[in-house]
């Protein structure tokens, strides 16, 4: 029973690692997945386990992005840096306050995010105005903090901030956008898996497996989205939000009905 419930796990794990290379939001497929799959666990245990293979999956997203989209290496150290520190505290912060309040407001934020790339067609398609360097790097800072916290307190919808703050604050295009927020993101997840690794909240025997599926769907997602370029990540986008949108309205409003 217990390895069926893995190799479940890893079918998710892959399709998890796959979107969430192109446009991010492989936590909306992967988290849910593994709290109905192994409901015995405490919630925590189960949000750290998935750690470990959404680590794996952004690490490979960077890594072929890398290989063929020019990084902005001047300022993504620091931003990097950064973005661990944040989300480390913004996980040891969740261990201290209920995260409850954050699901409204980024119900909010999404359904703006949604209604502004549908109606604004040449969104991410192109590099925008040219952005200076010094607000480069106070935007690139800011964002590392802001959304490194994010993630760390709670999590959804992460890539898909990045990239959003990526084309908006910096001006870049979808892909290259998809690149960065994948080293951010990659970050983010080094510092939550530390974090509950050191709590003890990591199922390894779980985590490693679905690591190995997150990874290879993180592959050939990746290389897909390099290969088809912008306009199909603008699709990708624009599907992961609307599902996290419907996600969220139906945490809030459905269970209610």
């Amino acid at each position: 029973m217990y390895d069926s419930a893995v190799l479940t796990l890893c079918g998710f794990s892959f399709l998890a690692g796959f979107i969430d290379a192109i446009i991010g939001g492989g936590g909306l497929i992967q988290t849910p997945a593994i709290l109905f799959t192994l409901p015995q666990y405490p919630v925590p245990m189960l949000v750290g386990t998935t750690k470990i293979p959404s680590l794996s999956g952004s690490l490979m997203g960077a890594f072929q992005y890398s290989r063929r989209v020019a990084v902005r290496g001047r300022f993504i150290g620091p931003m990097l840096a950064i973005a661990f520190g944040a989300s480390w505290l913004g996980a040891l912060t969740l261990t201290q306050v209920p995260n409850s309040f954050m699901k409204p407001l980024a119900l909010v934020i999404l359904l703006a995010v949604f209604i502004y790339t549908i109606t604004k067609k040449d969104f991410g398609q192109a590099p925008q105005r040219a952005v200076s360097e010094q607000q480069q790097r106070i935007r690139m800072w800011s964002m590392g903090a802001i959304i490194g916290f994010y993630d760390g307190f709670f999590g959804p919808g992460t890539g898909s901030f990045l990239v959003l703050g990526f084309i908006a604050l910096i001006g870049f295009d979808f892909l290259k956008a998809s690149a960065h927020a994948k080293l951010v993101n990659a970050s983010t997840n080094l510092a939550c898996t530390f974090f509950f690794a050191s709590k003890g909240l990591i199922l390894y025997s779980v985590a490693f497996p679905m690591a190995v599926a997150n990874l290879s769907g993180a592959f050939l997602g990746a290389r897909l989205a390099i290969l088809k370029g912008n306009q199909f990540i603008r699709i990708f986008f624009l599907l992961i939000i609307a599902a996290t949108i419907l996600r969220f309205a139906w945490d809030l409003f459905g269970k209610n009905v």
